[in-house]
């Protein structure tokens, strides 16, 4: 009985349930159950949580936007009215539970976070807000309040195009160069509490450009989602034309992460050289130098994907799917990466990279014209070019692949673009810093 329950605590789980796992953000949900009810500790937990639950709201913004005086704290929000409900006491309302809140201004201090976070409020973004003093005392001097609306205009940057509210705009009182700059000392006497509490969740932007620009870089911020502590297991796909680097980022990437490397083409040579029975069915079409049938590729894969190599430590493939047809059968057979990776080379890059590659016969080194020449003159005249790599036969398989990528981009919509035409630790980088963090949410 021991053995049978050791056996059965081995056991993977099948393929589709962490996937499912992983794309309901199950993980995620559990970890923000088990935080609002360390934070709130209610008496009835059971309860507590299908409130939260219902309300739906793991998603929802909670965004802080600060800064010192003049910094544009209330411009790089749509829209404006929205500005006048976000106060601290309004912040446990059923609206900003269910549809976000952002904070300007708040808190100032110590002691203002301090108070906010033993009140369960903790913001998931918080956009710090800088430029030099000099400016920011130039563009105070410019502030108008309109003492009816109490909404306050610049007059450089906000004029308002009403002739009524332009005469009736006064300066305010506490916007004296010296006030100003009390402001500020005190800003930047609190500065460094406030970035220590929420360092994690924290962006600085320089204020002192366009709003637009701004405006561009906080909303690129708050709608990123922060690194989670959930299970991940990758599964990646790249594509790209011949000559585009995949097979040496995929090797990158599985060194460092462990994950399982899997060439499509290689699958297949593998499976012929260890005279398996589908290796017996793949190799007339190997020989010949036609493409497998779509049945056995796909068998293949499922067959290498689904193994517990795979299932524990992620994989990265390449060189399938070839077009969207093949992308729908391996959705069939529930093999779902979580991210795909498009590379992009120029037409001239790929015929300089690819038509000038050879091969020595006798020690199997490759060595390039000009990227890496033979070191002797003996080893030069010896070296061979893969028929593949001929300019005509290039051609071709850049035609295969282009008639293809733009059905492939649609079909793989969460997709990143890669520029392949750069230094190859520059593109691992890249494409490290995409697996690791969290896909943007989608809009419902």
């Amino acid at each position: 009985m021991a053995e049978a329950d050791t056996e059965d605590a081995a056991r993977p789980w099948p393929p589709p349930a962490g996937a499912y796992a992983e794309e309901r953000g199950l993980f995620q949900l559990l970890q923000n159950m088990l935080e609002e009810l360390l934070i709130h500790k209610p008496d009835d937990p059971i309860e507590f949580m299908i409130n939260h639950l219902k309300q739906n709201n793991d998603e929802a913004p909670r965004i802080c936007v600060l800064g010192p005086p003049a910094s544009g704290k209330t411009t790089v929000k749509i829209p404006n009215a929205l500005w006048a409900n976000l106060i601290q006491e309004r912040l446990s309302n059923v609206d900003c539970i269910k549809q976000g809140w952002i904070l300007e201004g708040f808190p100032e201090n110590q002691e203002q976070a301090w108070m906010l976070q033993s009140s369960g409020i903790f913001p998931r973004h918080v956009v710090m807000l800088y430029a030099p003093d000099t400016v920011l005392i130039e563009r105070s001097g410019g502030k108008r309040l309109d003492p009816l609306t109490q909404e306050v205009f610049h007059t450089t940057f906000d004029w308002p195009s009403d002739p009524l509210v332009q005469e009736r705009l006064v300066k305010p009182e506490d916007l004296s160069e010296q006030e100003v700059s009390k402001k500020l000392l005190e800003y930047h006497r609190n500065f460094p509490e406030i970035f220590h509490i929420y360092q994690k969740v924290l962006k600085s932007i320089n204020a002192d450009q366009p709003s637009v620009d701004v405006l561009s870089q906080v909303l690129a911020f708050v709608q990123t989602r922060h690194r989670s502590a959930a299970p991940f297991t990758p599964r990646i796909l790249f594509f790209g034309p011949p000559g585009s680097g995949k097979s040496l980022q995929a090797a990158l990437i599985a060194q460092k992460y462990d994950v399982v490397n899997i060439c499509c083409g290689q699958l297949l040579k593998e499976a012929v050289a260890d005279n398996t029975k589908l290796g017996e069915l793949v190799k007339p079409y190997i020989d010949s130098g036609d493409p497998v049938p779509n049945n056995l590729v796909l068998k293949l894969l499922t067959e290498r994907l689904s193994s517990l190599d795979c299932l524990s430590r992620g994989w990265v493939l390449s060189g399938f799917p070839r077009d969207v047809e093949q992308g729908e059968q391996l959705q069939k057979a529930q093999i779902n990466p979580n991210r795909v990776f498009f590379f992009n080379l120029p037409y001239e890059s790929i015929m300089e990279r690819l038509s000038q590659r050879r091969t020595d016969p006798v020690t199997g080194e490759r060595y390039h014209t000009t990227f890496r020449p033979a070191p002797t003159p003996e080893i030069q005249a010896r070296l061979r070019q893969n028929p593949k790599d001929e300019e005509e036969n290039i051609e071709k398989r850049l035609n295969i692949y282009y008639s293809n990528v733009k059905a492939l981009e649609d079909f793989y919509q969460d997709a990143f673009y890669v520029n392949a035409d750069q230094d190859p630790y520059v593109i691992f980088e890249f494409i490290e810093s995409c697996i690791i963090k969290p896909l943007p949410c989608k809009k419902p």
